[in-house]
């Protein structure tokens, strides 16, 4: 792997490459493409950092690991391609944001108009093999995107981040609240915790309310 697939990313993470995990992290990354089924695409790999540049972030929403199913993942947390059916957890992120901004919810589950606004939709895990949730999260990614977050966090301008679930909650560590941040949290969309804190939780609107705070426009959601 080469930081220049991140775009002006690059300098903000060029010293990742200096760390002991990363030459192992790049040898099981490509070995993983060439010898199994792995998503998302290889092009797609940093779709994320190349849509949304450290300069545009507003808002980040972070993911765990990408879709393992066929057809699903495209490099943006939560995000899948036009046309696809929309995965359990998006369907209620949606249900969500309709009852939230009292608007008729998106038919496509395409993300990238997020994306281009400067929602930052980062995956913790960037890779993962077919049809097996979670299998590439022993190879160092975690390291990784925890010193994007990092990045993210030392930027100048403000950021809402959101939060969704435990393993996202405990990256919370690594923002300064302090700065111009907003930082919400809750359980995760999934049909298993939805109902337990995650609707009724209005994110999207009150993302909208600090960036006017900060003298930002609001996202489109």
């Amino acid at each position: 792997m080469d930081l220049k697939e991140t775009g002006s990313w690059a300098p903000f993470l060029s010293c990742e490459t200096e760390q002991p995990y990363w030459p192992d992290l790049c040898r099981r990354v490509e070995a993983a493409y060439e010898t199994a089924a792995v998503y998302p695409p290889r092009e797609d790999l940093f779709a994320a950092f190349r849509l949304t540049p450290p300069e545009q972030v507003r808002v980040v929403i972070l993911g765990q690991d990408p879709y393992h199913e066929p057809g699903q993942a495209m490099g943006l947390s939560f995000s899948v391609p036009e046309g696809t059916a929309l995965p359990k957890s998006l369907r209620n992120i949606y249900q969500e944001l309709s009852a939230d901004l009292e608007q008729a919810p998106p038919e496509s589950g395409n993300l990238t108009a997020w994306a281009r606004q400067g929602v930052f939709l980062l995956n913790s895990v960037l890779t993962v093999e077919a049809h097996r949730a979670g299998s590439h999260r022993s190879f160092g990614w975690e390291k990784f995107t925890d010193a994007v977050i990092s990045a993210t966090n030392a930027l100048p301008q403000p950021i809402a981040f959101l939060l969704w679930g435990n393993y996202a909650i405990r990256k919370a560590a690594l923002i300064d609240t302090a700065a111009p941040r907003l930082v919400l949290t809750s359980v995760h969309p999934s049909p298993l915790s939805a109902y337990r804190g995650f609707f009724g939780s209005r994110p999207f609107s009150k993302i909208n309310e600090f960036l006017l705070e900060q003298g930002q426009a609001p996202v489109n959601w």
